[in-house]
């Protein structure tokens, strides 16, 4: 798990992270206080699942809408 960045939410921060799956693929993980939420085996190329994770961390995502960001992601 590599720390992509940090960003304020409510009273705490919000953790932001790139999953390097044991398959060679990529996923997301965020963090906010005990709350957590990932999304596994996105894409092989860390590069675009980088930027992912850096949108995500701009938009201030919570673990709660991961899951609907990223469908629309996949989508594009």
């Amino acid at each position: 798990m590599l720390l992509v960045g940090e960003a304020p939410c409510l009273t705490t921060q919000a953790r932001y992270y790139l999953l390097e799956e044991e398959t060679g693929a990529y996923g997301v993980r965020i963090e906010l206080g005990e709350e957590a939420a990932s999304a596994a085996d996105l894409s092989p190329s860390r590069s675009r699942v980088w930027e992912l994770a850096e949108r995500l961390l701009r938009g201030g995502v919570t673990p709660v809408a991961l899951r609907d960001v990223v469908d629309d992601w996949l989508l594009e």
